[in-house]
């Protein structure tokens, strides 16, 4: 077995488009209130819980970068902000809220219920190109941070497809990891192969982060 490189995931706090559950994909929606207070408590939890934290990544998108401002002021950790993080890009679905979706672009939805994974989503990202681009962001991790421990702050859909790439689990299969606002997420390389060491993790929260991965 190789040197262990592990990688913590922590997902942006909320925003008021995931309480409206709200698509937004690339569009550049900032924190909520709520979702500042989860992400000063979760910079507080990872201060008391000494992680040695050898570098911190955030996708550019502001909910990511307000996120990881919290948590590099707490740990003093410079932040490298990479585009590379940011959530999926949802096509003609963004700034549609689930409810309205089916209605609204019913042939786009029903591509996105069956992940179809060649689908642009009308202009976006299909799956397989997200796929890709989640391994180039492990892959340029891995290079430049062999044998130390990372943390990246990103989004659900970028976590969710981190947690397919670790577990193996088909990218046309519906999902099976929840990806709380806020919430830690461990994955591991040895070398040769990634593993989940934890996820889902919101001890560190007082009330509970709304799950909605999609968004």
């Amino acid at each position: 077995m190789g040197t262990i490189t592990r990688i913590c995931f922590a997902r942006h706090g909320e925003t008021d488009w995931n309480a409206e559950r709200r698509m937004q994909g690339h569009i550049d929606i900032p924190l909520n209130s709520h979702g500042q207070a989860q992400a000063q408590l979760l910079a507080q939890s990872l201060q008391r819980a000494g992680h040695a934290f050898d570098h911190l990544y955030s996708s550019d998108l502001q909910r990511a970068a307000d996120t990881a401002k919290q948590v590099s002021h707490a740990l003093e950790l410079n932040i490298t902000i990479d585009p590379i993080f940011r959530e999926r890009h949802v096509g003609v679905l963004q700034g549609l809220r689930l409810d309205d979706a089916p209605h609204a672009v019913p042939e786009v939805w029903q591509a996105h219920l069956a992940r179809e994974i060649q689908h642009d989503l009308g202009g976006g990202e299909s799956i397989q190109q997200f796929h890709e681009r989640a391994q180039r962001a492990l892959a340029i991790l891995v290079a430049a941070h062999a044998g130390q421990t990372i943390l990246v702050v990103s989004h659900g859909g970028t976590l969710d497809m981190m947690y397919r790439i670790a577990t193996k689990q088909a990218l046309d299969q519906a999902r099976v990891a929840i990806v709380p606002n806020t919430s830690l997420n461990w994955i591991a390389y040895d070398g040769q192969t990634w593993s989940v060491e934890r996820w889902a993790d919101t001890d560190h929260l007082s009330t509970l982060a709304l799950d909605n991965v999609d968004l």
